[in-house]
């Protein structure tokens, strides 16, 4: 019976031969030249568990102009960006390499920016890497490819645990980016992390405050955008780290008493998440705006939380208030400025649905609703189905019927007054002729009066719009 490195060897070299197999020719390179190259870190994995992308790393004992020269006969095109880390990056044809040379690091504990030096050694390589998962190499200038594992990656792997080669509280002093890499991995992995992990996370959480706002919205994205995010978000929670970089989520962990029941809005959140995720073909697949949208649409809840006399709790106007915290959190996150208003604007309009009753929907309040929702409609659509999460069946079949009946009414509306497109039935230069004015404030003024009134009734015609637009004016010119 084959011990199980035997077995992960085999089943990461059949990959690596299946789905890359530039790598072994690049290996010939280095070999030719008196170098040793060894693929590593999640590649092999990866290659363990049969899901090989495009993007390899390896790590050799060749410097970094060493690496270049070799890489500059093999590759398409390189870069040297990564060179002050030992990295020199290639592509050929649809396979991206990064060639790191062996090496040790030193931290400085007020930064994460480590002073790189060299080694001879891939032990002490593998050494420095995140998770015992992401230790293990593949050295490929070898006969047959010599499989490494010093820290029981395999082992772990089988048991569905992240856990760190030396002391975890090493390894997150030294880059305290790395706990939140724990959280991402169980997430993509549907794995665990191992106990000491975990508490090295609560006691170390403070340190993340020197990372960088972009590489932890890097880490936090990833996270969301896993097979699994409750795991990862479920860790950030309990270990205190969202404290520190989405303090909004453990604060929807509110208090329950007796008298003034109302839903586990936390665990309802993670809810609108995987239901919103089991949507999202709608959007044409994984969606980062509709899942931070499902997490960040009731952060308003803690602020305008009221206990009603006699029992129950009431959250007036939270998608308001949610709005403007979403807007802020995803500002101080470095997320982009199209990310952050179609988030915020998501929160502002995820009640929406629910305050037109059972269904009484009007013509003008179907327009309101696609002309509010713009290019989102879909996004707003699949964030609303996703906000249902009563274990009442009867009433969540009414209200995915109630939704169904809308959204029947909204392609109506769409194919009879193509909505997405429309527009007061006068120009703002009709208006101007009309009025005698020039550009100014009173032109728009006047366009969204007309706009509001195409709004309400539909296509007015140019005449009646005409009449309409001339009393407005005989209420609104200004007086002399």
């Amino acid at each position: 019976m084959k011990d199980p490195l035997s077995i992960a060897s085999e089943l990461a070299i059949s990959t690596l031969t299946t789905r890359a197999p530039i790598a072994t020719e690049l290996a010939a390179k280095f070999s030719a030249a008196g170098f040793k190259l060894a693929l590593v870190g999640g590649p092999v994995r990866d290659a363990i568990l049969g899901r090989l992308g495009n993007d390899l790393d390896f790590t050799t004992d060749a410097r970094p102009d060493a690496t270049k020269k070799i890489l500059e006969k093999w590759a398409d095109a390189i870069w040297e960006t990564g060179r002050e880390f030992g990295t020199i990056a290639g592509k050929r044809g649809d396979v991206t390499v990064e060639i790191t040379t062996y090496r040790s690091e030193n931290y400085d504990p007020e930064s994460r920016k480590p002073e790189v030096a060299f080694g001879d050694s891939i032990a002490g390589d593998l050494l420095r890497r995140d998770f015992t998962v992401n230790a293990m190499a593949l050295e490929l200038t070898t006969t047959p490819p010599t499989f490494i594992d010093l820290f029981d990656g395999v082992g772990d792997l089988a048991k569905q645990i992240i856990r760190t080669p030396g002391k975890p509280e090493d390894s997150f002093s030294d880059d305290p980016l790395r706990m939140m890499r724990a959280a991402r991995f169980i997430s993509q992995l549907n794995f665990s992390v191992d106990p000491a992990v975990a508490t090295a996370i609560t006691n170390m959480a403070e340190r993340i405050k020197i990372i960088s706002a972009e590489r932890i919205r890097d880490e936090l994205t990833k996270t969301l955008m896993s097979q699994n995010p409750r795991l990862g978000l479920t860790l950030l929670v309990e270990t205190g780290l969202a404290n520190f970089i989405l303090p909004e989520l453990p604060k929807l962990k509110l208090e329950i008493d007796e008298h003034h029941h109302h839903k586990d809005v936390y665990e309802h959140t993670l809810k609108v998440l995987e239901q919103a995720i089991a949507l999202e073909d709608r959007l044409g697949g994984p969606n980062l705006v509709i899942r931070l949208a499902a997490l960040m649409h009731d952060i308003g809840k803690p602020k305008t939380r009221e206990l009603i006399p006699g029992g129950g709790v009431s959250f007036h106007h939270h998608e308001v208030v949610g709005a403007r915290m979403t807007k802020e959190r995803l500002k101080a996150l470095r997320f982009s400025n199209e990310e952050i208003e179609d988030v915020s604007k998501l929160v502002f309009l995820h009640l929406r649905f629910h305050g037109y009753g059972t269904g009484e929907w009007t013509d003008s309040a179907v327009r309101r609703y696609i002309r509010d929702a713009e290019n989102l409609l879909v996004h707003l659509h699949v964030l609303t189905r996703a906000d249902c999460t009563t274990r009442n069946q009867r009433k969540a079949e009414l209200l995915a019927k109630t939704y169904d009946s809308l959204e029947e009414r909204i392609t109506k509306l769409m194919e009879e007054e193509e909505l997405e497109k429309i527009r007061p039935d006068l120009d703002g230069r009709q208006i101007m002729e009309i009025l005698n004015l020039r550009p100014s404030p009173l032109v728009g003024a006047a366009y969204q009066y007309l706009l509001d009134l195409r709004m309400e009734q539909g296509p007015l015609g140019a005449e009646k719009a005409k009449e309409e637009l001339l009393n407005w004016w005989r209420v609104n010119a200004p007086k002399n």
